[in-house]
């Protein structure tokens, strides 16, 4: 655990050297309600301070009702597309929630100088890998799916703990006019999935597509945005949440509801080490998913700068490099109990941003909670509850928002120059090649319809490939204004 600073010269993971404002001021936009003066005479960063419960627990909960959507949506995902039953996806879900939970906890409190970037920090599944694991499934026998997932997950985990120690190095090749394509991409390749969803998830169903589930997902989508629109603090920030249960309530009357599966499920209980089955090792499942993690590893290091600054403490190597050990270990261990690649999730980040709540202890309770969850697997079989038009409805604003994240960060990638609109061009189109056309690489060996068959991978590939290109190599070779910002953050 950090230390509290003892003086101005005082540091800790991420030092911070010049006095700090006082919470509340014109200069941080605080309000004063949220703390007390911080200077020089008071030996607490707000990033240490432990808030009392009737500020820590309501703290907590926001960060919880940000990112529950997110970490239930692998499972819900995979867990449809392998055809897993309703207790399996339960399992699945509770799995998602325990690692997530662990790897929050683990981050927000550390583990002497070895993990943890004790920052207000989450870690969970990322959407990232929903879409290279998709294609590992469609390319594996039946009952060899999440084995084979599983398996390519683990050496991802062992990847990042690899690569972690040296990753500042490596943060050139992915300045945001990379990760701008792969993120507008993870947003854009898995819009099939809520689309499907919203027709009533089975594509074999003689009903697939039918106006009432339409309307359902129609319905949802409207609660959502007028939740939006007219919502206020806590009540907009949960918007999905309330689309979902709103969208749930409307689908009984109509018996397009089913809780039998719920009085299945146990109250309590630890996730079964490798119920799914032992895992299996795929070379190019393993080069799609140690793809996927580069990405992920430059998400969770933007993630880590973003929030030092927030809350001014400026991070350093060892910081980030202790934050992507911990994503190792959590994605690492993570298969063991059916978890998946695990990253650092951005609508925590703006969460801090919103509220200025700064504490650290209020993230590390919010990941007690989230294992809490997990240990009570019959939370999960609630969500498994949702109607697919409803999980339909509220996936097209999820996944539409990981995209304009993604036009976001490429409005910073210097677009105004030739090379980078022909780069930005080119990868997305490679991306996009997977959803167009399915077929497209039918004839290509296995391996390259593993790597190439998900949009996140070839995109992410084709983008790191031409960055190269166009301003690394040969005499010429520069730098984008954008690639300068990444490395003078690292």
């Amino acid at each position: 655990m950090a230390q509290p600073a003892k003086g101005p010269a005082a540091e800790g993971p991420c030092s911070t050297q010049k006095k700090l404002p006082t919470q509340g001021s014109p200069e941080t936009g605080d309000s004063p309600s949220l703390g007390k003066p911080v200077d020089l005479l008071d030996p607490v960063h707000p990033v240490d301070e432990k808030l009392p419960a009737k500020r820590l627990v309501p703290a907590a909960l926001q960060h919880i009702a940000a990112m529950y959507a997110g970490v239930v949506t692998p499972p819900l995902i995979i867990g449809q597309a392998v055809g897993l039953d309703a207790a399996g996806m339960t399992r699945l879900i509770a799995a998602s929630l325990l690692i997530a939970g662990l790897a929050t906890i683990l981050q927000t409190i550390g583990i002497s100088k070895f993990a943890g970037n004790r920052l207000p920090f989450v870690n969970a599944a990322s959407s990232a890998g929903i879409a290279p694991m998709l294609a590992i499934a469609e390319t594996s026998a039946p009952g060899h799916q999440l084995p084979a997932i599983y398996g390519a997950v683990m050496v991802a985990g062992v990847f990042c703990l690899a690569v972690g120690p040296f990753f500042g190095k490596l943060l050139r090749f992915f300045p945001p006019l990379v990760t701008g394509v792969v993120i507008t991409l993870i947003g854009v390749t898995l819009m099939p999935v809520p689309v499907a969803w919203a027709q009533g998830g089975n594509k074999d169903a003689a009903d697939f597509g039918d106006m009432k589930y339409l309307a359902l997902a129609a319905f949802t989508l409207v609660v959502i945005l007028v939740i939006q629109r007219f919502g206020t603090g806590f009540i907009k920030q949960v918007a999905l949440l309330l689309g979902m249960l709103t969208g749930t309530l409307a689908a009984i009357p109509f018996g397009l509801a089913d809780f039998s599966g719920l009085g299945e499920a146990p109250i309590a209980a630890l996730p079964t080490p490798f119920a799914f089955g032992a895992p299996e090792f795929q070379p190019a499942a393993i080069l799609s998913l140690c793809i996927v993690m580069l990405v992920l590893m430059t998400e969770s290091s933007a993630g880590m700068l973003a929030l030092g600054k927030i809350c001014e403490r400026d991070c350093n190597g060892r910081t980030i490099t202790r934050g992507l050990r911990t994503d190792g270990i959590a994605t690492l261990i993570g298969p063991v109990f059916g978890g998946f690649p695990t990253s650092a999730f951005a609508q925590n980040v703006g969460v801090v941003t919103l509220t200025r709540v700064r504490s650290r202890y209020v993230v590390a309770v919010a990941g007690g909670a989230l294992l809490f969850l997990g240990v009570f697997p019959v939370l999960g079989a609630v969500v498994s509850m949702v109607p697919m038009p409803v999980l339909g409805g509220a996936g097209i604003v999820l996944f539409g928002s990981i995209a304009v994240s993604g036009i976001r960060t490429l409005s910073e990638a210097g677009l105004d120059d030739s090379s980078n609109i022909i780069l930005v061009a080119v990868a997305l189109g490679a991306g996009i090649i997977p959803l167009a056309a399915p077929t497209f690489y039918a004839d290509f060996p296995a391996w390259a319809q593993t790597v190439l068959g998900s949009g996140i991978s070839a995109g992410a590939l084709v983008a790191v490939l031409l960055n190269l290109f166009f301003h690394h190599l040969g005499t010429r070779a520069r730098r984008t204004p954008a690639a300068s910002v990444a490395l003078k953050s690292s």
